[in-house]
C-alpha cells in the first residue's frame, strides 16, 4: 500500500504545471524521471548497469552432414573457429572470462566435453578458464547462453561465453543398450521414444497442418535465405573456416575456406516438393523436402554484465531479456514454441505484438506452421532471412546460431526493431524461448513507445 501511496504522489508531482508553462496552459505537463519506476510492467533499475548484454555473436556455416563441406572436420575444429573469433574480433582478454559453456547433443558426454576443452585451447584460452556442456536437445545452444546470462546475473562471474555444436557427419541419432521395459507401462514415455519425424506427423493429423503449407514454409524458407545470402547478410555472423575435403573415391585431400551455408536451395518450388514421398508415415506429409536438413555447424555468444562492457568499451549487440523452458506433450513436441514464446515473452514483461522479429526452428514444417498460426504471428516478422528447412539443424549449435543471426538483423533495422525473439521445439515433448532487445534501444529512463498526444496516462517513458 505504500508503495502505491507513494506511486500516487510522484504522478501527481508530474502533473503539476511547470514554472514555464506559458500563459495559455499549452505546455501543462513537464517531463521528467519517474522516481516510483516505470510505467509498464517491463522494468529495469534507473542504473541498468547488471543487464546482461551480447558483446559479440558468430557462427560456421551451416553444411550438410556426410556430405557437405564440414564432412571431414573433426568437430572440435568448428568450435574453435567460433571461439578464436571472438577473441580475435574484439580484442578480448581470454584470460577475464569465467565460464565457456558449450551446448551439443549426440557425442557421447565425456567425449564431448574433453572435445570441447581441447577446443578452448586451440582458440587460445589459458587452463584457468573452465569449460562445460550443457544438453537440452535441440534448444542446446540457447540454453548455453542462458546459463551464462543466469550466471552473470547472479554474480558468479561478470564474462561469459554461451556456444554450441554439433558434427552430425560424425555423430548419428541413436540409442545405445536396451529399452527399459518399464517403459510399456507409461504412454508418455514411449512417446518420447517416437522417432521426431512420427511427432510431425503427430502434428500435422491432430492441428490440421496440410502437405500444401507444409511445403509452402519449406519454399518460403530456401528463398528467404537465398535471398539473404545473396544480399551478404550473413557475412557478418560467418567465420569462414580453413579445412579439408576428403575426394571418397581417391582419398586425395583438397584443402578449402567455408564461409556459405550449403544446404540452401534457391530453386525450390511447390511442384518439386510435391513430387517427394512421406518419409515416416504411408499417408503422411512430412517429407524430406519439409523438414530440417541434418547438419553441421557451431556457434559461440559473448555475454557480460554491462557496465563491464561498458568500462572496456565493447560494443553492445543485444541485451538478453529472458529465457523459458516448458514442458508439452512429448507425442507433439514440435508444439513446443506456441507454448514457450508466450511464458518468456511475459517473463519479459512484454506482449506477443511488442515484438519486431522471431527466430523460430524450423525443425519440421509441420510445427513451425502450426505455432505461427497459433500464436497468430506476422509472418513478415519471422524467419525473415530463412530457418532451418533451408539452412539446417545442427542440433546443438542452432541456438547459437539463431542468437547471431538474429541480433545482426535486429543491428540493420535499427530503431523500427526493438524486442526479438529466438526459439524451438524440443525432443521429448518441450520448447524453449529466449527475449533480446537490441543493443542501442536502452536509455536510463525510457522504455515506451512516444504518445502522439497527452492523455495524463502515466507514460513516464518516451523512445
Amino acid at each position: 500500500m505504500e508503495k502505491a501511496i507513494d506511486r500516487q504522489r510522484v504522478l501527481l508531482q508530474h502533473l503539476r504545471p511547470s514554472p514555464s508553462s506559458s500563459p495559455n496552459g499549452s505546455h501543462l505537463i513537464s517531463a521528467s524521471v519517474c522516481a516510483a519506476g516505470d510505467s509498464a510492467a517491463y522494468q529495469r533499475n534507473s542504473c541498468f548497469g547488471d543487464d546482461v548484454v551480447v558483446v559479440a555473436a558468430y557462427r560456421t556455416a551451416i553444411c550438410k552432414s556426410k556430405r557437405g563441406g564440414f564432412k571431414d572436420t573433426y568437430p572440435e575444429e568448428l568450435l574453435t573457429a567460433v571461439l578464436k573469433a571472438l577473441l580475435d574480433k574484439t580484442n578480448l582478454n581470454p584470460n577475464q572470462v569465467g565460464d565457456i559453456v558449450v551446448g551439443t547433443v549426440l557425442a557421447p558426454g565425456a567425449q564431448r566435453a574433453t572435445e570441447c576443452r581441447m577446443a578452448a585451447f586451440y582458440a587460445g584460452f589459458p587452463e584457468t578458464v573452465p569449460v562445460r556442456t550443457v544438453n537440452r536437445q535441440c534448444s542446446s545452444g540457447l540454453q548455453a547462453v542462458a546459463d551464462v546470462a543466469s550466471a552473470i546475473k547472479a554474480g558468479f562471474y561478470d564474462t561469459g561465453i554461451g556456444a554450441g555444436l554439433e558434427s552430425m557427419t560424425t555423430n548419428s541419432m541413436s540409442w545405445d543398450g536396451s529399452i527399459n521395459p518399464k517403459v510399456n507401462a507409461f504412454q508418455q514415455a514411449q512417446d518420447c521414444l517416437l522417432p521426431m519425424g512420427i511427432t510431425s506427423e503427430n502434428v500435422a493429423h491432430r492441428y490440421g497442418v496440410t502437405r500444401q503449407e507444409q511445403d509452402q514454409a519449406a519454399v518460403n524458407s530456401h528463398r528467404k535465405a537465398a535471398a539473404a545470402t545473396a544480399a551478404g547478410k550473413f557475412k557478418e555472423e560467418i567465420i569462414p573456416v580453413t579445412t579439408k575435403i576428403v575426394d571418397p573415391k581417391t582419398g586425395e585431400e583438397k584443402q578449402v575456406t567455408i564461409s556459405v551455408d550449403d544446404g540452401i536451395r534457391p530453386e525450390t518450388s511447390i511442384s518439386s516438393l510435391a513430387k517427394l514421398k512421406p518419409v515416416f508415415k504411408k499417408d503422411g506429409s512430412t517429407t524430406a523436402g519439409n523438414s530440417s536438413q541434418v547438419s553441421d555447424g557451431a556457434g559461440a555468444v559473448l555475454l557480460m554484465r554491462r557496465d563491464v562492457a561498458m568500462q572496456n568499451g565493447f560494443p553492445i549487440l543485444g541485451v538478453f531479456r529472458s529465457f523459458a523452458a516448458v514442458g508439452v506433450d512429448p507425442a507433439v513436441m514440435g508444439v513446443g514454441p506456441a507454448v514457450a514464446i508466450p511464458a518468456a515473452v511475459k517473463s519479459a514483461g512484454l506482449q506477443i505484438e511488442d515484438i519486431d522479429l522471431f527466430e523460430i526452428n524450423e525443425a519440421f514444417a509441420s510445427q513451425f506452421v502450426y505455432c505461427c498460426k497459433k500464436l497468430e504471428l506476422d509472418a513478415t516478422k519471422v524467419n525473415v532471412n530463412g530457418g532451418a528447412l533451408a539452412l539446417g539443424h545442427p542440433l546443438g549449435a542452432t541456438g547459437a546460431r539463431s542468437v547471431s543471426t538474429l541480433l545482426n538483423e535486429m543491428k540493420r533495422r535499427g530503431k523500427d526493431c526493438r524486442f526479438g525473439v529466438i526459439s524451438m521445439c524440443i525432443g521429448t515433448g518441450m520448447g524453449a524461448a529466449a527475449v533480446f532487445e537490441r543493443g542501442d534501444a536502452t536509455d536510463g529512463l525510457t522504455n515506451a513507445r512516444r504518445l502522439q498526444s497527452h492523455n495524463l496516462l502515466s507514460k513516464d517513458a518516451i523512445s
